[in-house]
């Protein structure tokens, strides 16, 4: 039989069959859309523009360090390589699926002897054998259901790139919020140091007094408790900043030697005008593509065991010789083929492929309501944002102002204590609302561009590595 016989075979089966009604073997089709919850048009928050924020949100920050620690962190961190890997083990697999919808065609060879005896010549005679055969084999793709796999590897492929967009944006803001944790660590450790300077001057000025038989022994035991609580407070102020320096340092892929100095500095900023609108952030934000991504994939996995219920037309052929002398193996008159056709349906398996049908669509509808999550978290992540710096920019004015009296109050405090006008008790009140005042205003700053950083993660901002100052000399 020659080639042309599969085909004769293929076609005399497509005529003397007739095709069975799809829809009343299998269902309908599935077919899965994303949906997301009704949005309204503009943020809840006023004074914001629909526009998007322009460039690079790191570089507002006016702080080379940070974008070349962000920079580092993109280019060394453990688990942005972990997720680099994951993309190449899904386009691998997109590649895989795709390859196994094509003709599966294999090459056979061999070799060996045929023995056998002679009455005749009362002889034993021994020929060599030679064997080739070429075996090829391909499921034809009557109802998608293959095509269907290939675009469902082909939208984890997707998935996973947008995981690998989301990963990328969220570290490049967890090292700039470390960067800041760092700061706002440094600034509250020279607070405690210079608490302590303060305390330490009130003790000298307290036992002078006492020598001059002005203040009691009372007054010298609270100067000096109060000296060594500021002392405590330094040394827990240390070791805040060194857990602050060893999460920045992993989140940079080094070894957490306490070792990245910071100028102890926060920027001051400005209030927030563009943020976007709901709808746009939806095709902004990667890990919202990525779930969209995984809801393609599920419904296209639903329609594929759907279509698993339709018969499966499978095509093989095959082209071998057998000789005794190696010339002969590549003669064409001897070189024998033969071509198969099948058409194959489902009649029972227990009810299992029905079941694999349920499921899929089940995990399809499980992804829908996943994807209609995400966005719900998504839009609330930027209505807090956006609410949080209101709040915060407040709390920065207030506490700067508390912080302005307190300075004034403590100074009072301590020209009326040196003239004896008020107890100590009143000065070492006064230097306490100070010190809680100006730690207060620090971690608010903090809190303020903490937030701002989280704003620019929510509206899922673009993280340009050009922007960055990788040669900063950290």
């Amino acid at each position: 039989m020659k080639f042309e016989g599969l085909i004769i075979a293929v076609a005399a089966l497509a005529g003397c069959s007739t095709l069975p009604d799809t829809q009343s073997l299998a269902g309908e089709s599935i077919a899965i859309f994303p949906a997301a919850p009704d949005a309204p048009k503009t943020w809840a928050k006023s004074g914001v523009t629909g526009e998007l924020p322009t460039g690079d949100w790191i570089t507002q920050f006016g702080d080379p360090v940070m974008g070349a620690l962000v920079a580092e962190a993109l280019t060394a961190n453990p688990d942005l390589q972990s997720q680099l890997a994951i993309v190449r083990a899904s386009r691998a697999q997109a590649r895989s699926v795709y390859g196994r919808s094509l003709p599966n065609v294999s090459v056979s060879g061999s070799a060996g002897v045929t023995s056998t005896y002679s009455a005749a010549f009362d002889e034993r005679f021994t020929d060599p054998t030679y064997g080739l055969g070429v075996d090829a084999s391909w499921t034809a793709d009557l109802w998608g259901r293959v095509q269907a796999a290939v675009d469902a590897a082909e939208a984890d492929l997707v998935a996973s790139e947008a995981d690998l967009a989301s990963l990328r944006l969220a570290l490049a803001a967890q090292t700039a919020i470390a960067w800041t944790d760092l700061n706002e660590a440094l600034a509250q450790e020279r607070l405690a140091i210079a608490t302590f300077d303060a305390r330490d001057r009130i003790v000298t000025l307290t036992e002078r007094r006492f020598s001059r038989g002005l203040s009691s022994a009372l007054d010298v035991r609270l100067a000096r408790s109060a000296r060594a609580t500021a002392e405590a407070a330094i040394a827990a102020r240390q070791q805040a900043l060194g857990n602050a320096t060893r999460r920045l340092e992993i989140l940079l892929g080094r070894y957490p030697a306490d070792e990245i100095e910071a100028p102890g500095l926060l920027p001051e900023l400005a209030p927030i005008e563009a943020a976007g609108t709901p709808m746009l952030l939806l095709a902004r934000r990667p890990d919202i593509a990525a779930s969209e991504a995984r809801l393609t994939a599920a419904g296209l996995r639903a329609e594929q065991a759907r279509l698993a219920l339709l018969p499966t037309l499978n095509l093989s052929g095959s082209l071998g010789t057998n000789q005794t002398d190696l010339a002969d193996l590549f003669d064409p008159v001897r070189i024998a083929a033969n071509a198969i056709a099948s058409l194959s349906q489902p009649v029972f398996n227990g009810g299992a492929l029905r079941a694999d049908r349920d499921a899929a669509i089940a995990f399809a509808e499980s992804a829908l309501a996943n994807y209609a999550g995400d966005v719900l978290v998504a839009w609330r992540e930027v209505e807090d944002a956006l609410a949080a710096d209101d709040f915060l920019a407040a709390q920065v004015d207030a506490q700067r102002r508390a912080l302005e009296e307190a300075i004034e109050a403590e100074n009072l405090a301590t020209r009326q204590y040196s003239n004896g006008l008020v107890s100590i008790f009143n000065l070492i009140d006064a230097q306490t609302r100070k010190l809680n005042a100006e730690s207060n205003l620090i971690a608010a700053r903090s809190a303020r561009v903490s937030n701002r950083i989280s704003f620019h993660l929510a509206i899922g901002g673009a993280v340009t590595e050009g922007a960055m100052a990788p040669d900063s000399g950290i």
